[in-house]
């Protein structure tokens, strides 16, 4: 697409995809296109929209608006536009916007006061009971179809160590996984035996596998995918890419006005 957007999330089949596009200042739009760009449906329009994640059929999506001076607010949508639904909590910032596995809940990550610790909240889909899940470790990024664990992660900046996390739901405890690791998601593998996570470096991004049984890691992470090129994790202050699970479909948002410039070398 050629509009300025970021905020890729492809859809678990990897067939659609949301984003948001930024035609002005202060104006954001979310949309959702097939993963060619074709068939867009334009979702909804506020003055700082971020996108969530997708249920587990594709049929529906979260979303949040950040509102200057107003709070932020959670929305559940259908992917077709239809059952628009927002979601109590009392959330002045949210960041991220997690639907469950079992498409029954939602987790919320965000500052009940601005600049106040990161919180997670889960609330009903429906919008019934809502409560605060754990606090201090990072944002909640994914949920393994078990249901027993989050994984969050930390970025670079914020409060606590960088690195990828673990939530146990079961006592809400926050267990380190790979400290130090500067990612924006970690994503669990489409067997569920592993996760994955992005990392760039000068030149280049690198997707690596790190294996994951029963809430603990196994080994040291492994490279699944090297892209020969570089692309930035974040633009506009949120996370800039995705991948499907599968690793078949990287996406990823190119600023307007930005430029690559290439070395050829001769044999």
């Amino acid at each position: 697409m050629s509009e300025d957007a970021t905020q890729p999330i492809i859809s678990p089949d990897g067939k659609r995809l949301m984003y948001i596009t930024l035609p002005a200042p202060q104006w954001t739009e979310l949309w959702v296109s097939d993963i060619d760009g074709g068939n867009k449906v334009k979702l909804a329009t506020g003055e700082n929209l971020g996108t969530g994640t997708w249920a587990p059929d594709n049929s529906r999506l979260s979303f949040q608006e950040l509102r200057f001076g107003a709070g932020s607010r959670v929305y559940v949508v259908g992917a077709d536009g239809s059952g628009l639904r927002q979601l109590p909590l009392p959330l002045q910032v949210v960041n991220y916007s997690l639907l469950s596995p079992d498409k029954k809940t939602i987790y919320v990550t965000g500052e009940e006061k601005r600049s106040s610790t990161q919180t997670v909240w889960r609330v009903n889909t429906d919008g019934s009971n809502p409560e605060k899940f754990t606090d201090s470790c990072g944002i909640v990024t994914d949920a393994d179809a078990s249901g027993q664990y989050l994984l969050s992660v930390v970025w670079s900046g914020w409060p606590g160590e960088t690195g990828i996390y673990e939530v146990s739901i079961s006592d809400r405890k926050c267990i380190p996984l790979l400290p130090g690791v500067v990612t924006a998601y970690a994503t669990i593998s489409r067997d569920g035996k592993s996760f994955l996570y992005a990392v760039a470096s000068r030149g280049e991004v690198t997707i690596y596998r790190q294996p994951w049984k029963d809430g603990k890691t196994i080994g040291a992470p492994q490279v699944a995918l090297k892209a020969p090129f570089a692309f930035s994790l974040w633009y506009a202050e949120h996370a800039a890419y995705d991948f499907s699970r599968d690793l078949s479909t990287v996406v990823y948002a190119h600023p307007r006005g930005q430029a690559d410039l290439y070395l050829l070398g001769q044999k």
